[in-house]
This record gives structure tokens, sequence and C-alpha cells, in this order.
């Protein structure tokens, strides 16, 4: 059966699909972004009844907004789209490999993220707030869930991880910096949550270079919070 494992010159690892000025932009726009989030959580976590369809649809709308700049930034610098998005489905093979390979991943974060005990009673207690409870809000949950994984998946391992290669000409640190940013970027859920988060982040890292692609890890990433919202509640 066919497979995305391929073998390529080394050399490709360390091509940038960007400026460097630009990798920079998008990491200060992570950065801002990220502490602008954690700053309002603690008001958020603290009301009564906040309003989630609001959060879930701002939230949506930076996602979208950032991986349009990524893309720009790709565009710009002269290479495929697909170098971020990862290669379109040409068969229902394809899709079901890359399914089939995202599904077992996931039960393999799962059980990671169970050691590290990022879904401790505290830390579940840290992200309550943003759980899903009406039924327009599931909807909405869902909906975001699928944005995370598409658009993080492809800013983080598509797009980071490609740069900071290029930029370091080092395979295992243009992993592990992406996965530490994407931890970082989720400090507001607490220490042990973001610490496991980073984890997976490197995990989804490493997946997507022996793939060569990032489609499983958008599947697995998307299963993962669409999961999150149903369960611990």
């Amino acid at each position: 059966m066919a497979t995305h494992v391929q073998v390529q010159p080394l050399g490709d690892n360390f091509r940038p699909v960007a400026p460097a000025w630009h990798a920079a932009v998008v990491v200060l726009l992570i950065a801002a972004q990220g502490l602008r989030v954690w700053m309002h959580a603690d008001l958020v976590r603290n009301m009564a009844d906040p309003n989630r369809t609001r959060m879930y649809l701002a939230t949506m709308a930076a996602e979208w907004l950032l991986l349009g700049i990524v893309l720009a930034g790709v565009w710009f610098g002269g290479s495929s789209l697909y170098t971020v998005l990862g290669e379109r489905w040409r068969s229902a093979s394809q899709f079901l490999r890359d399914a089939g390979i995202g599904v077992l991943f996931l039960f393999a974060s799962i059980m990671v993220t169970s050691i590290l005990g990022s879904h401790s009673r505290g830390a579940d207690q840290s992200t309550q707030f943003l759980l899903p409870q009406s039924s327009m809000e599931r909807v909405l949950w869902i909906l975001l869930s699928i944005t995370a994984g598409v658009c993080e998946e492809a800013v983080y391992r598509g797009y980071l991880q490609k740069q900071f290669m290029a930029l370091t000409k080092s395979v295992p640190v243009g992993i592990i910096l992406p996965g530490l940013m994407f931890g970082a970027a989720h400090a507001y859920q607490g220490v042990a949550k973001a610490v496991g988060i980073a984890v997976l982040g490197v995990m989804t890292g490493v997946l997507a270079f022996w793939c060569r692609t990032v489609r499983p890890g958008m599947i697995s990433h998307a299963l993962q919070d669409v999961l999150g919202g149903f369960i611990r509640h």
C-alpha cells in the first residue's frame, strides 16, 4: 500500500518557505495573542456565565486570520501553499490512510496526556469555563475544534517547523521550538495543561516530519478537541 513516508534530501528540510522577517512577525503575533488570552482568561474564568459564543467566534476569527497571514508569507516567498497545508487528497484511499494515522495518533496522545496527568481534576477545573453548555455552543465547539486542527497544525507544524528547521539547520530544534511555543500559547489553561500540550506539540511535529504532511495531525488535533469538549463535563 502506498505511504506518505518519502526519502527526501536532507537539504529539503532546511529550505525556508517564507522570508525570515515573516517568521519573526508570525512569532510576535502568536506571542501577543497568547499574552492577551492569558490576561483575559482569569477574568472570564471567574464569570458566572461567560459569553462562550462570542469567545468561540473571536477565537475562530483570530485563528483563520493568523493562517491567512502565514499563507500570504508563503505565497510571497514563492513556495506552494501545500507546503504548509499538506498535499490535497487525490483519492479516498489517501484520505483514509491519513485519517487512520490520525486516529492512531489520537489514541497515543490520550495515553501520553493521561500519563502526564494533564487531564487531572485541577487541570480540568482550570479549563471548565471553556466547555460548551448549550446546543448552539456545542455546534460552535465542533467548528472551533476543526478550526484549531486545521489552522494550528498548518501554522505550528506546517509553517513554523519548516522555518525553524531552515533557520537553525537542525531537525530536532525545528520540531521542539514550535512545540514549546504551542504549549506556551496555551499557558492560560494552567502549567500542567501547557506542559502536556507542549509535549503533544513535539509529538505532532515528529508525526508531521515522518509523514511529510500535516494532514494526519490536523485530523487527530480536531478529534481530540471535539472529544475534550463533550467528555470533560
